[in-house]
């Protein structure tokens, strides 16, 4: 459920930013709601995803890696599975600029009917906007042009500051670089997910995509050399050249490492165990329009958190995902 946040609108300095007094409850909000904010925000743009509306499809396959506190999992243990993604920019716009800085995000789903299958969903910022629904649902309404059409920069600073759990994101919106590259983006899950076998413990997790090619981001000069979709171009010429691949790793947690609150980053140190690796045979095509990557669909052995925005995703992508197909 990512959307752009510009740091050009939001105009913040966060250095200094204090911690507010505790404040009331944030009224509660609905899946319906986040849509109809996202059409606000970005446009009504009928049979495109109302998140994350540009982007290219690409398949490949997905080579396990079997460790020992996954061995049983059926993902790990079926061999080569085949695997559709979806790369795209943050926001509701389907012609979105590419050469822009922020979001970018990628859809996974490993497997198919014939087999296990499990969807991953993750962006390139490390942590979420926002400790729940409410509070990520305040930070963008923030946004909302006022009645003469623009933004009120101080508005949204004043949410911001009064609101400690979206600042971590909101500064890594205002240091975003450029990607050069889908196929040169560090993808993060953001959410705890659990896996258990039969009869054993929990193993707590947060997974990342890493590209074997490493990350690489393009000053402003480079960008504007580039055209307006030059990333989905750029990422068929790397498929061509046997240039796109990516390890999955499970970041392991630790006791008092956060659950349920994906606006706090695991500790770098955590240990890291690779689940295997993703190669993109193919980019292009309509083999992602079907897909629902809803981060809830899990295969066996695998759990999720009570994160409540990882909860709401279901609801939210089920909506977008029927609106889309009926053109709406």
């Amino acid at each position: 459920m990512p959307y752009a946040i510009k740091p050009a609108l939001l105009a913040l300095t966060l250095v200094g930013l204090a911690t507010a007094p505790a404040r009331a409850a944030e009224p509660a909000v609905t899946a319906n709601n986040f849509i109809e904010l996202f059409e606000q925000l970005g446009g009504n743009h009928p049979g495109h995803r109302k998140a994350h509306a540009r982007g290219v499809c690409a398949q490949g396959s997905f080579t396990p890696s079997p460790d020992a506190r996954f061995a049983d999992a059926a993902l790990l243990s079926s061999g080569e599975l085949p695997v559709t993604l979806r790369f795209s920019v943050g926001g509701g716009n389907p012609q979105a600029d590419e050469r822009a800085p922020g979001t970018r995000g990628v859809g996974l789903q490993i497997g198919d009917a014939g087999g296990p299958v499990h969807v991953f969903t993750g962006n390139n910022f490390p942590v979420f906007a926002g400790k729940d629904p409410q509070t990520f649902f305040g930070l963008l309404k923030s946004r909302m042009p006022g009645p003469d059409g623009s933004v009120d920069p101080s508005r949204a600073e004043a949410y911001v500051r009064a609101h400690p759990s979206v600042q971590a994101n909101v500064a890594w919106q205002q240091s975003a670089g450029i990607a050069a590259s889908y196929a040169n983006t560090r993808y993060y899950g953001l959410h705890t997910f659990f896996y258990q076998p039969e009869g054993a413990g929990k193993t707590m997790f947060r997974w990342e995509l890493v590209p074997l090619a490493g990350t690489r981001q393009l000053s402003a000069d480079e960008a504007s050399e580039q055209a307006a979709d030059f990333l989905g171009q750029r990422l068929r010429q790397q498929v061509e050249q046997g240039d796109a691949q990516f390890r999955l790793e499970a970041v392991i947690g630790q006791p008092g490492d956060s659950v349920n609150d994906p606006s706090q980053r695991w500790p770098e140190e955590r240990e890291r165990v690779v689940l295997g690796q993703v190669t993109l045979h193919s980019a292009g095509g309509e083999q992602c329009v079907p897909v629902n990557f809803d981060p809830n669909r899990l295969s066996a052995g695998f759990s999720p958190s009570d994160d409540p925005v990882l909860q709401m995703r279901s609801a939210a992508y089920a909506i977008s995902f029927a609106r889309r197909l009926s053109g709406s």
